[in-house]
């Protein structure tokens, strides 16, 4: 993952050239999307009315050394779906906080899409989501 959205290419900017303060986010959640979030975030995201669907809090190792690239370093496990399920999803996020007022801060497409019907669970081993900076 390494498509940062507007919001946080513009606090970087600022709190790394400008000594602009920003607030670190620990343990971001994870969203999941049946169109592409965009660095606007404009997409949709799955909808929580009667799916179960709630994104979820995620891990990360801490970065280190020169390749620019942190992995999760815990499961991420979606509740069961529900009533309609999920839809198809291709594309996921991470966010700043559990609910819509948290701000979406990277976002990428999944390898595959996957329909998430009723009865189904999404999950994401460790070390299967990275983000890149280069």
């Amino acid at each position: 993952m390494a498509n940062m959205s507007n919001i946080l290419e513009v606090s970087l900017l600022n709190a790394t050239l400008n000594g602009t303060s920003y607030t670190a986010v620990n343990n971001p959640y994870i969203s999941l999307w049946t169109s592409d979030p965009t660095d606007a975030e404009s997409g949709t995201e799955v909808s929580a009315s009667g799916t179960a669907y709630a994104r979820v809090a995620s891990s990360f190792a801490t970065a280190s050394g020169t390749s620019g690239v942190v992995l999760s370093d815990a499961d991420a496990t979606w509740l069961t779906a529900t009533g309609s399920g999920f839809g198809t999803v291709g594309w996921i996020g991470l966010h700043s906080a559990a609910s819509g007022t948290g701000n979406l801060m990277y976002h990428a497409a999944l390898d595959a899409t996957k329909t998430i019907d009723a009865g189904d669970i999404f999950k994401i081993t460790t070390g299967n989501l990275s983000v890149t900076l280069a």
